[in-house]
């Protein structure tokens, strides 16, 4: 008998502990090499566990169980076989019960309708009244079809006729926290207490940005594979002004203040285990073709669950887009260690004054959380009107005055 122990890999740096979210295997299941046996939970993603070898498997940590990196989570024997055809025999056996032929149950055969039909005792109106239960709707098993005491215990309240506050379930469910979102939760809470954090708000006029995408994304579709969005756009105009106002791309570190001249800007994905942040590296060099790439590139990886620790580590400014949830105006909360987040929001028809006359055009209210210890009220500020400087005139500003150069088309 060969046994591999399978110990926890370090899925990152400072990472000492994970938890077991899921495993995707039973106890005594034979695995194939790199098959997925498990979900793995640490304070920064949710990761999967591939098996070393091919084997038996037998599992030594339950779900829900923290486990250290390096522990034995399970052990593969490799000497054994693989089982041949046990899959095939268990459905054919399944489908043989499933179409063997069930026994009729007997049909009942309904009691004359009279007078005293769904008429309940004395004794059997007390109780429905006290379920707040009507008795016309209780089939009765006592003669001529009288509901009896016994019918009457055994009823259950459908749905009240005038609303109720004792009647419809109570019921309720306790699950665990997983290592990430309680890691999320304790980071939340700290920024909060721990920062002095303001928000600013603007709005941003979307015409222009719905002028270019319908007049060229099927051409940049066709090109490039990839759609253009608003997300590429935002990048731009916010690297610019990461660049214009560059404490804000700043962040604390004990009584020091560190710049970055570089803008790795995090994009909070919404993936199955909760938000996620990857990173695009240095922003600011990168196209709007070369941002829609990557930010696709990056979305494919937190839905399926392929995203690394250092694809989410690093970042200096972070961009969150509620407006894909319908959020109308919200105050994003910062994600540490950096000092400023900012918050789209949906896309709206509504009248605005422009050159004295009243016009409908698709606005979008825009937010700026930013952390006044380190950024001043005029910096905020001014760097949230940059952005809505961009993304007003977006040709000028974002694409140099030539569209399709700026497309690469």
């Amino acid at each position: 008998m060969s046994i591999l122990e399978m110990k926890v890999p370090s899925p990152g740096e400072s990472i000492t502990e994970v938890e077991i979210a899921t495993w995707l295997v039973k106890d005594g299941d034979y695995v194939e090499k790199d098959q997925a046996i498990a979900e793995v939970d640490s304070d920064k993603a949710t990761l999967e566990l591939p098996a070393e070898e091919s084997g038996i498997i037998t599992l030594k940590a339950e779900e829900g169980e923290v486990v250290k990196v390096g522990q034995v989570v399970c052990l593969i024997d490799r000497s054994a076989s693989k089982p041949a055809g046990s899959t095939v025999i268990a459905s054919e056996a399944k489908q043989s019960v499933e179409e063997a032929p069930k026994p009729e149950a007997p049909k009942a055969t309904p009691a004359p309708a009279t007078y005293a039909t769904s008429a309940p005792s004395p004794a059997a109106k007390k109780i429905l009244d006290e379920k707040g239960i009507d008795a016309a709707t209780v089939s009765g098993t006592g003669r001529d079809g009288r509901v009896t005491k016994d019918d009457a215990q055994n009823a259950t309240p459908g749905v009240p006729a005038m609303g109720s506050s004792t009647s419809g379930s109570r019921a309720q469910t306790t699950t665990k926290l997983s290592v990430l979102r309680r890691k999320l939760a304790a980071r939340l809470v700290s920024v909060k207490n721990e920062t002095a954090m303001l928000t600013t708000f603007n709005e941003v006029d979307m015409s222009e940005i719905f002028r270019i995408r319908k007049q060229y994304k099927e051409e940049f579709a066709a090109k490039h594979g990839i759609g253009l969005g608003f997300m590429s756009f935002f990048t731009k105009a916010v690297t610019r002004a990461l660049q214009m106002y560059p404490d804000v791309n700043a962040m604390i570190d004990g009584d020091f203040k560190i710049n970055n001249d570089f803008c790795d800007i995090s994009i909070a994905v919404s993936g199955p285990k909760g938000l996620m942040v990857p990173v695009l590296r240095n922003a600011e060099n990168l196209t709007l073709r070369g941002v829609e790439a990557s930010i696709k590139e990056l979305a494919i990886k937190v839905r399926d669950g392929k995203i690394t620790i250092d694809e989410m580590t690093g970042g200096t400014f972070t961009i969150t887009n509620g407006g894909v949830f319908g959020s109308m105006l919200s105050t994003p909360i910062i994600n540490p260690p950096q000092s400023a987040i900012l918050g789209m929001h949906n896309i709206i028809e509504r009248p605005v004054a422009v050159n004295g006359q009243v016009v409908i055009r698709p606005m979008m209210y825009v937010a700026v959380s930013y952390d006044h210890r380190i950024i001043d009220g005029r910096e905020s500020v001014g760097f949230l009107v940059a952005i809505k400087e961009a993304l007003d005139n977006p040709v000028e500003i974002l694409m140099g005055g030539d569209e399709r150069k700026a497309l690469e088309l």
